[in-house]
């Protein structure tokens, strides 16, 4: 499928999609890294919140990684996805994002709540759909971002 040209086609998009991205959600929770393969395309790009520059899927998991393995538990949230197939070389989406990070042993009583939306541009690999390009738009944050941080 190269671009919804019929609501099914729409609807199985979305439904495509929304796996990868649920994906990424349980890569974060589980800090099953190695699932980030099957979410990031090799040659992604990505920016979070304005600052986290990545090129590269290693690059992307370190520094996903560099803020969750020191954080307790987290639950990363995503819906009111919208995905735009008009052009079938490029198709973005839009999820909205709330992420859940609670502070590890001395800082369990903290807690830090990131609210935004990941903008993602697609690519379909042989392995399926992949995340070539992510933007993250941080609208606000909640807590004590100490929390983010990495293994000790």
């Amino acid at each position: 499928m190269q671009a919804a040209t019929s609501t099914m086609e729409q609807l199985l998009l979305e439904h495509a999609l929304s796996q990868v991205l649920v994906r990424y959600a349980t890569a974060c929770d589980t800090r099953n890294w190695d699932l980030l393969q099957q979410v990031f395309a090799p040659d992604c790009s990505t920016l979070y919140g304005g600052k986290s520059r990545c090129q590269g899927l290693s690059e992307v998991r370190h520094m996903i990684s560099s803020h969750l393995d020191g954080c307790g538990p987290t639950q990363h949230l995503l819906g009111n996805l919208e995905v735009d197939a008009s052009e079938p070389a490029c198709v973005v989406s839009k999820i909205h994002v709330r992420a859940v990070h609670k502070g590890l042993n001395e800082r369990s009583a903290l807690r830090y709540d990131a609210i935004g939306f990941y903008e993602d541009v697609w690519v379909q690999l042989p392995q399926g759909w992949r995340i070539q390009k992510r933007s993250m738009t941080l609208l606000m944050g909640i807590g004590d971002h100490s929390v983010l941080q990495p293994a000790a």
